[in-house]
């Protein structure tokens, strides 16, 4: 049985803990919100869905049609969104990430209690969350079957990300290119192995041309083929079978054509496919130090920065993207191009390139900020990064709904440039309902639910008047 206390300055320690607990639970206050960063979250949620709604929509090699054909609108659109916004944006959503998982330890050390060390509880409470993202990335891939779906990866590399948060700024921001080094390597030596196999395969069909009987090592090399062919580079037969899995009216055959390969991106790619994000946290969190996604620069600076990035980005995006309409119009393009250069120098562009560009992106979103032009949209973006979560899901939900078989079966009937009517509907969809819905809540519905599972106690909904 708990004693009460005897004397006043047990009462008012006893008080005071209290406070603190209730500051451990309450929500980030308006006031304290930093509207840079939610804004830069909400851009970056936005732009996200220009490249995956193509993954709800479109049948395997789509932009095969118009990928080397100037003549259509397709094209253009295409090569728009390469170069603005391909990983761009999913490189500043990695980079806000990163600063959330500072303001989080920093708020939680500073209101923790006195029961518990106050970095022993924060930690707990920041682990806690991360568990519990993974869980929400696998009931996002596998029950509503985003194939491109990051809430796992998020969860998994926020958990590693953690352990270099006080690092000095400057070495925080060397993960970016030692990663940029370290993946051209790692993607150098996965498509050498592809290579590997496809000439071995090739060196079989010649053997079998010449009436040769095989050896088991020549069956295997075609086994081996096969098997690749059938993950990365599908034929028109198989793209065929894809699609009519995606366009079935029953929820299992939709979900039997992508659970295996999200299920060898979980676990057997995992440690190929955590590199890059958990540069780009570590980088978010070195630009939180030095001030820069908060608006602390001086505008000249985020002019210089808008400025390089621009100028060098785009042109090194631009020849990116040209080298590939000259030398990839097709698979089977890209494959012959494999079997004559065993290393892709041009690979080296993408890293640089998308760094530039992304740091120019939120240079300018800065200064718009503070130039207090088109405030209102501003605002509406910012409220879509505070329910980023919920946002994001959302577009899952209404583009499986759309395009899936067991909803609207729209899979492969669209052309490209009409996705991104729905996307436009999409975007007003959220930039409406999201400041009308935090005007009446603290936040969104599932960030709500994140939130009272990490405290694993209610969270009071409703905004007080």
């Amino acid at each position: 049985m708990t004693s009460l206390p005897t004397t006043a300055s047990e009462a008012e320690s006893i008080y005071n803990m209290t406070q603190r607990e209730t500051a451990d639970h309450r929500p980030v206050s308006q006031g304290d919100r930093i509207q840079t960063i939610d804004i830069l979250r909400g851009v970056a949620l936005l732009g996200i869905l220009l490249m995956n709604i193509p993954g709800f929509a479109m049948p395997d090699n789509f932009d095969e049609v118009f990928r080397n054909d100037p003549t259509t609108i397709n094209f253009w659109l295409n090569a728009g969104i390469t170069i603005l916004f391909e990983g761009k944006m999913r490189a500043m959503f990695s980079l806000i990430f990163g600063v959330g998982i500072l303001l989080f330890m920093a708020r939680k050390e500073k209101a923790a209690t006195g029961r518990v060390p106050a970095g022993n509880r924060a930690i707990g409470l920041f682990f806690r969350r991360m568990g519990w993202l993974v869980l929400f990335g696998l009931l996002d891939s596998h029950v509503l079957l985003w194939f491109g779906d990051i809430l796992y990866f998020y969860g998994v590399v926020g958990m590693i990300a953690f352990w270099f948060r006080n690092l000095k700024p400057s070495l925080l921001a060397l993960g970016v290119p030692l990663v940029a080094i370290i993946g051209f390597v790692l993607m150098t030596l996965f498509f050498q192995n592809i290579r590997d196999k496809r000439l071995a395969y090739l060196a079989v069909q010649t053997a079998q041309q010449q009436g040769r009987t095989l050896t088991a090592t020549q069956q295997q090399a075609i086994k081996d083929w096969q098997a690749a062919a059938n993950e990365f580079f599908p034929n028109k037969v198989q793209a065929a079978e894809h699609t009519r899995l995606m366009k079935s009216n029953n929820y299992f055959v939709v979900a039997s054509r992508y659970r295996q390969e999200v299920w060898d991106l979980q676990t057997k790619h995992l440690p190929l496919m955590i590199w890059d994000s958990l540069a780009l946290m570590l980088l978010g969190m070195a630009l939180y130090k030095w001030g820069f996604v908060t608006g602390q620069w001086s505008r000249r600076r985020y002019w210089q920065t808008l400025l390089i990035g621009y100028g060098l980005g785009l042109s090194l995006v631009t020849y990116s993207f040209y080298f590939g309409y000259q030398h990839f119009p097709t698979s089977e393009a890209f494959l012959a191009y494999l079997e004559e250069h065993p290393i892709q120098w041009t690979r080296l562009i993408y890293p640089f390139q998308r760094m530039l560009l992304v740091m120019a992106h939120a240079s300018l979103i800065i200064l718009l900020i503070k130039s207090k032009v088109v405030q209102g949209l501003l605002n509406r973006i910012g409220a879509v990064g505070q329910m980023a979560f919920t946002n994001y899901v959302m577009h899952t939900l209404i583009c499986t709904f759309v395009f899936f078989g067991y909803g609207l079966n729209q899979y492969g009937e669209w052309q490209f440039y009409q996705l991104y009517f729905l996307v436009a509907a999409i975007w007003l969809l959220q930039l409406i309902v999201s400041p009308i819905w935090l005007r009446y809540f603290q936040y969104g519905p599932l960030e709500w639910v994140w939130r009272s599972l990490t405290y694993w106690q209610r969270q009071p909904m409703h905004r007080q008047v």
